[in-house]
């Protein structure tokens, strides 16, 4: 059984992009600029936030966080995006989910232009997505692509099961291991909350993609031998061993399922850096194409 230790596949990518920031400032070029808005005070959202401006900080990148209190109207939110919509200097940004009730997120996400939407969300860069046209990958999917990639994992011909059908994961990952890629061609078959039998489904699977946000629910005996999972959930479990309380645990029950995979991400360790690192790798993209344009 071989970790696919996303920890150090993002250290790597991140290494790669510093490189390449490196030769633009040698060219004279300007660097990448990310920004992100956070509304409110979601301890997860912070602690992803703050990953987030310390990585750019670590690989050359300007940064910009911009911290919202929780009242933020909508109103106000969609000004602040409008304003670093036709701010030059910013290449790329996100704002960060989940958003305050009152707040329509699906509106947010509309508001940011595509050009500058590096999380990949807007409906212009998912439907270039789904016909295969250069465009920003969402970065969770992009991630476990790059990481199958890394790991040279077949998955040519093989069935891959992605179990949830969000916006953000399941459904572009299903239709990315679909296409005509190199960590692609595979046969996908969705499943979610309202599947019958989804235990056979999982047991005739190559590859699971586990994003259906339910802690360890997948289990060994709903897995065949050498199979390849990949784990997106994260989810503190009540744990009176840890001195926080808690523990980290994904959708995957770790102890049963290594036994019989071939490959497995860790919980934390696994798809969380990798994400960071594809959204590094989206600005990177946006800045060139600028620079691209002005030259």
């Amino acid at each position: 059984m071989t970790i696919l230790d996303g920890k150090k596949v993002s250290n790597d990518i991140k290494e790669e992009i510093a490189e390449h920031v490196s030769a633009m400032v040698s060219k004279g070029e300007k660097v990448p600029h990310l920004a992100a808005i956070l509304v409110g005070t979601d301890g997860a959202s912070m602690t992803y936030v703050n990953a987030k401006v310390k990585a750019c900080e670590k690989i050359g990148f300007l940064s910009t966080l911009i911290d919202l209190p929780e009242y933020t109207s909508e109103e106000e939110l969609l000004a602040k995006i409008n304003e670093l919509n036709i701010n030059d200097g910013i290449d790329g940004f996100i704002v960060q989910l989940p958003l305050p009730k009152h707040i329509d997120e699906q509106k947010v996400l509309m508001a940011v232009h595509p050009d500058k939407d590096v999380d990949g969300f807007h409906p212009t860069n998912v439907g270039k997505m789904a016909l295969d046209l250069p465009t920003f990958l969402p970065a969770t999917p992009y991630g476990i692509l790059e990481l199958l990639e890394r790991y040279q994992v077949e998955t040519s011909g093989k069935n891959v099961v992605v179990m949830g059908r969000s916006h953000i994961v399941g459904r572009p990952m299903s239709i990315l291991m679909s296409q005509k890629r190199k960590a692609g061609d595979a046969t996908v078959t969705v499943v979610h909350s309202r599947s019958k039998n989804l235990a056979d489904i999982t047991r005739a699977a190559d590859i699971i993609v586990a994003a259906i946000g339910i802690s360890e629910f997948l289990t060994g005996d709903m897995v065949k031998e050498d199979v390849v999972i990949v784990d997106v959930g994260i989810t503190r479990v009540p744990d009176a061993t840890k001195a926080s309380g808690y523990r980290l645990a994904g959708d995957v029950h770790f102890e049963s399922v290594s036994k019989k995979a071939s490959y497995i991400t860790p919980v934390p360790g696994g798809v969380g850096p990798m994400t960071i690192a594809m959204l590094l790798k989206n600005t990177l993209l946006a800045r060139e194409r600028r620079n691209s344009e002005k030259s």
